[in-house]
Order: structure tokens, then C-alpha cells, then sequence
């Protein structure tokens, strides 16, 4: 690419490799409908995403809240997410990942298990 071209990745998009990157763990099963900014929700489609997304310095700050499964051990499945996350993001856009934030917003057990979907 030549110097003047500038790649811009939507918002969306970003969500959504975040959620691929962080159900592709085991343990994880799904992303918990969180309501994570009260202040965008107005002007957000979908402000119970689970994801949050922010650019601070042409860097990327990651936020995201997963479900996860009865029988997984908390701690390892959210080392592994920060790690997957930040890992497949980077590698899918080039833009630096500097924080990945992961909040174990809920656990289900048994038949209770549902995924959340765009």
C-alpha cells in the first residue's frame, strides 16, 4: 500500500472478532448480554453487546464479558481469552492491541447454556 492509503476497520467488525476470538476458548459459552456504556448505548445499535471497543493513541483497548461453563476453571479461561483475543485481533487488523479486558459476567450450567447472536 502506498503511504497515503489509510485502512479503516469499522467498529462492528472489531466486536465481532473479539466475540469469535474469545468463544473459540473452551470453557467459554458464550458473550453475556452486558449493558458496558451507558453513555454510548443511546447512539449504539446494539449497546448489550458484550463487547467494547476503544481506540486511544492508533491502539486498541478491548472489553469483554464472557460466560462460562459450570466445570472451567475461571482463571486459566481468561488468560486464554486476553491471550486469543489479542493474539487474532492484532493479526487480523495490524493495529497494536494494548489492553484486553475480561469480565466473567456469568456461569451456566447444564441446559441453560445460549450464546448470543448478532
Amino acid at each position: 500500500m502506498s503511504s497515503s492509503t489509510k485502512l479503516s476497520i469499522n467498529t462492528d467488525v472489531l466486536k465481532k472478532m473479539t466475540k469469535i476470538a474469545a468463544c473459540e476458548i473452551d470453557g467459554v459459552v458464550g458473550i453475556a448480554n452486558t449493558n458496558i456504556d451507558l453513555k454510548g448505548a443511546m447512539k449504539s445499535k446494539n449497546p448489550f453487546a458484550g463487547v467494547k471497543v476503544e481506540s486511544v493513541n492508533g491502539a486498541l483497548e478491548l472489553c469483554v464479558y464472557i460466560i462460562v461453563a459450570k466445570d472451567a476453571n475461571v482463571k486459566q479461561v481468561a488468560e486464554k481469552v486476553q491471550e486469543n483475543v489479542k493474539d487474532k485481533v492484532q493479526t487480523m487488523t495490524g493495529t497494536a492491541v494494548t489492553k484486553v479486558n475480561v469480565t466473567v459476567a456469568d456461569i451456566k450450567f447444564g441446559e441453560e447454556v445460549e450464546e448470543t447472536e448478532e
